[in-house]
């Protein structure tokens, strides 16, 4: 895969200004349905996941207006009904960009609570308010769905890649969608003004695998084209592991009395050859630079 077109599916590129408008709307080949009724959706940013069956459209995060469109557009061609809801895993543009249109569509939104609240003020920070569409639904710790035989969970475990992260379990199909908790082989971003814990993260993994089974199938939200955006439990380890090293490593810097500057001053972890860093928005030494902060205490 090319840079740009790989910077275009994780929606570091702005939406469309690089896509030929011939391939804003294609259907199927941007759809993967995986089983049980359940499939992902990938064009531009976090990866979308979908549940349809005759009584309902269930998606999971929206992307941006483009996409989004492309999205429903597309997904009749698997079925549906008449109920239309939206999850949001959390508050990033590239996964409520679309939101609007899924709104405008007839979709109900549901959220954590915390993802309004970080959505309005990133959007306000960014002076794209007229652009928001925010969850009319709203649950402190989890909200549950019955849909055609499907058990959908949308579950908060605490600040992880944000505080507002939400894993959203399909329970028959044995299916999970993890939203940004999981940069599979990426530098992630972690989020601390929007409230990321990096411990938290650390946390979140190791529940969510200890809920799983070596069956569960997961949606990451990003994912280096080598590896791409569908896994196991076993990645969760990965991603796990990386952010405990992240820790441990600045603490030895820390510890050495090294300087913020001294410690940054790394590309790569050899421990983790696999993870790509596509721009520096997402490298490692912004995520040590998060990690100093966590572990310093200091904004």
């Amino acid at each position: 895969m090319k840079r740009l077109q790989f910077l275009q599916q994780i929606g570091l590129v702005t939406a469309g200004s690089f896509v030929l408008p011939g391939l804003l709307f294609r259907k199927s080949s941007n759809f993967t349905p995986l089983r049980n009724n359940v499939g992902l959706f990938s064009m531009q940013g976090g990866t979308i996941g979908w549940f349809v069956s005759d009584d309902a459209f269930v998606t999971i995060d929206s992307q941006f207006p483009d996409p989004a469109e492309a999205f429903i557009n597309g997904i009749d061609e698997f079925g549906g009904g008449p109920e239309k809801i939206l999850i949001n895993t959390h508050h990033h543009g590239d996964h409520t960009g679309g939101n609007q249109v899924f709104h405008n569509n007839g979709y109900r939104i549901i959220a954590h609570e915390n993802v309004p609240v970080l959505q309005q003020r990133a959007a306000q920070a960014n002076d794209t308010e007229a652009n928001q569409a925010y969850a009319e639904t709203t649950f402190p710790d989890s909200h549950e769905l019955s849909i055609s035989g499907e058990t959908i969970t949308a579950a908060y475990y605490g600040p992880a890649h944000t505080n507002g992260d939400s894993v959203i379990w399909f329970k028959e199909a044995n299916i999970a969608h993890m939203g940004d908790l999981i940069f599979n082989r990426l530098y992630p971003f972690i989020d601390r003004n929007g409230g990321a814990l990096i411990t938290g993260w650390i946390d979140l993994l190791e529940t969510v695998y200890s809920e799983s089974d070596p069956e569960t199938l997961f949606i990451f939200g990003h994912g280096n084209p080598e590896f791409g955006v569908t896994g196991s439990r076993e990645d969760l380890l990965v991603m796990r592991n990386f952010l405990s090293h992240l820790l441990e490593y600045t603490q030895r810097g820390i510890e050495a009395g090294k300087s913020r500057d001294e410690i940054t001053d790394i590309s790569q972890f050899d421990e983790f050859p696999g993870f790509m860093s596509p721009s520096a928005f997402l490298s490692l030494p912004r995520n040590i630079d998060v990690a100093w902060r966590e572990l310093t205490n200091t904004d």
